[in-house]
């Protein structure tokens, strides 16, 4: 079953229509505010991305903004890229620690 999402034109607010079938419906009214007008909008995806790509792609010249810091898989991301940049081994110890904050066990383990 096909999922179309369209942006209302009246409020701006994206909502997402299950088709049943093999036509496409007519374009349903808002959800949230009722309005008939609307636009097909492209679903938004995601990309996996392995943590060597990740690091290799992290641009440290400039603060990631707020963003950055809302996935929990940057957490260290920055201290790696910055310590392979200068050449310096942080050891197991740092990985470890890295790893106890992505999944939370480090909080767990301070509390």
């Amino acid at each position: 079953m096909p999922i179309f999402e369209y942006e209302c034109a009246a409020c701006g607010r994206i909502a997402a229509h299950v088709v049943l079938g093999s036509r496409r419906p007519a374009r349903p009214p808002c959800p949230h505010c009722g309005a008939t007008r609307s636009r097909r909008v492209m679903s938004s995806f995601a990309v996996v991305a392995s943590e060597g790509s990740r690091l290799d792609n992290l641009d440290t010249s400039r603060a990631p903004d707020e963003s950055f810091y809302r996935d929990s898989r940057n957490v260290g991301l920055w201290a790696k890229k910055r310590a392979r940049q200068m050449g310096v081994d942080l050891g197991s110890k740092f990985d470890e620690t890295v790893e106890k904050a992505r999944t939370g066990k480090l909080i767990k383990d301070m509390e």
